[in-house]
């Protein structure tokens, strides 16, 4: 199976790829080379966000890699997210998505998300936040309904947060919740909800912790990716899929670029246990003490 092909419908009636390639912490410079050697390999799924800082590389890299590929605009899926410091700022979110799509050279983008359930500037536990995700999401609603923005959803939104959400949605479901998960942190409760409430779930940390080999070197990792022939990371990445999750994962170089999608095995029921019930450990950033 061809998983680098393969699309979810979202709420929004749109088709994302189920795999796509992950750019945070990929600096300016290095967008070029990752994103050429992704096209090449077959990624036609981009994650960014504002706050990543290489939206700009990402628009001027297309420029010249789509026609290379013989690709057009349609051919690919753009995701980016707001800035939290603009979070409840309506004037804010509409100068955020503005200089998105010029940075990205767009006149749309495919995949909008609410980068994090709080506001920049206010505590975690204020409970302003409702208020401010209640006016930043009735924007991008707006934003939604004039074609820019092809799909809106969320991103760190645990079930209460997706639950006042719904209470003030303007009629428009979060289409995608992009959350942390991989092994160490699962997110069952969370999967069964989206998966209840048609918001397909989307993984970033995959591997584990940005700079923390935790996860890739655990001995039961370890055990059953050799059992299986395939890499730890590979493992990893597809446990999310046979789990109908989503996933974005981070390279640099051609061969990791191009070994994230050889994902076509298929993970035993005893082994996708034994990793379903290794010791929880949360890496990210948490979203549990937001009001």
């Amino acid at each position: 199976m061809n998983h680098v092909s393969q699309k979810f419908q979202l709420v929004s009636g749109n088709f994302m790829p189920l795999v796509g390639i992950g750019t945070f912490r990929v600096h300016s410079q290095h967008i070029f080379n990752v994103l050429d050697e992704a096209l090449k390999a077959g990624y036609r799924s981009i994650d960014t966000a504002a706050v990543y800082r290489n939206e700009d590389a990402i628009g001027a890299a297309l420029k010249i890699l789509l026609p290379k590929y013989n690709l057009k605009r349609e051919d690919i899926f753009i995701t980016t997210k707001l800035d939290p410091v603009e979070n409840g700022n309506p004037e804010g979110v509409r100068r955020a998505v503005r200089n998105s799509l010029m940075a990205l050279q767009t006149d749309y983008v495919d995949l909008y998300l609410i980068h994090w359930p709080g506001a920049g500037r206010i505590h975690a536990n204020s409970s302003l936040n409702t208020e401010l995700r209640t006016l930043t999401w009735k924007t991008l609603v707006e934003l939604h309904q004039q074609g820019c923005l092809k799909s809106i959803g969320v991103s760190n939104y645990n079930i209460n947060h997706l639950q006042q959400l719904f209470k003030n949605s303007d009629g428009v479901r979060p289409s995608v919740n992009q959350v942390e998960c991989h092994p160490h942190y699962r997110q069952d409760e969370l999967l069964k909800f989206c998966t209840e409430e048609g918001i397909h779930l989307q993984a970033y940390s995959s591997l584990g912790g940005s700079d923390n080999g935790a996860l890739l070197n655990d001995s039961t990792v370890r055990k059953i990716s050799s059992n299986l022939n395939v890499s730890p990371a590979r493992l990893l990445l597809k446990w999310a899929l046979q789990r109908g999750i989503g996933i974005i994962p981070k390279a640099q170089s051609a061969n990791h670029i191009q070994d994230n999608l050889k994902l076509d095995f298929t993970i035993d029921q005893e082994s996708m246990k034994l990793l379903s019930n290794l010791p929880e450990r949360k890496y990210a950033w948490d979203p549990s003490s937001v009001n």
